[in-house]
């Protein structure tokens, strides 16, 4: 069964600190509510991502708990965009320790099963194994969760698998993986969703287009 889904980026990354210096843009959950219930109407499944710069991916998480109680609402951690306290992004490629994404799951799992949830995707993306640092320590157990990574490196074909390749073997232990196609990095084109399916092994079971 192919589950339409519509991944929103609900904080964004910021070339400025802002007024609370964590050079991250928070919009509120209310903004993104009218989107989310058309989504949800016409069937679609929606995934809320996290840039948090400065700021660490639990404080973030907690703000949109109101979208993640939703059933029908899971949630991404961006790790490219965590920057240490010394850090801007795009002069660094940001990361985050197991231990930080634990307290995200455990959080998060906790919230499922208080409300009586189903079972919400958990997504790391990742175009680097320095992005998830002490990656064996990353606790992948909790049911509540459906724990994912996505590899989401843009650039030539032969490359974008050598990624997948080597965060399959690095991250190991995580259960189900996706994959990004974009429309104008790839080169010399982006993939066909039958190439995709047909060339990505294994199979990928979330795809998504940026």
């Amino acid at each position: 069964t192919t589950v339409p889904s519509l991944e929103i980026i609900v904080s964004v990354a910021s070339a400025f600190p802002g007024s609370d210096g964590n050079y991250s843009n928070e919009v509120p959950s209310s903004h993104f509510m009218p989107l989310i219930e058309a989504a949800h109407e016409h069937d679609l499944y929606v995934i809320i991502d996290l840039q948090p710069g400065r700021t660490d991916f639990l404080t973030q998480a907690k703000l949109y708990e109101d979208l993640l109680r939703l059933p029908y609402v899971g949630l991404a951690l961006d790790p490219e965009w965590r920057l240490k306290p010394d850090q801007v992004h795009l002069r660094q490629i940001g990361q985050v320790e197991a231990s930080e994404v634990n307290q995200v799951t455990e959080w998060l799992a906790d919230l499922t099963r208080e409300h009586n949830l189903p079972q919400k995707l958990f997504i790391l993306h990742s175009f680097r194994t320095s992005m998830v640092q002490n990656v064996a320590e990353l606790d992948v157990s909790r049911p509540e969760l459906a724990y994912m990574m996505h590899v989401d490196g843009q650039g030539g074909h032969q490359a974008k698998h050598g990624t997948w390749r080597v965060l399959r073997d690095y991250a190991s232990q995580i259960p189900y993986w996706g994959w990004k196609n974009f429309y104008d990095e790839d080169v010399p084109r982006m993939m066909t969703p039958q190439e995709t399916m047909d060339q990505v092994d294994p199979t990928p079971l979330l795809i998504t287009y940026q």
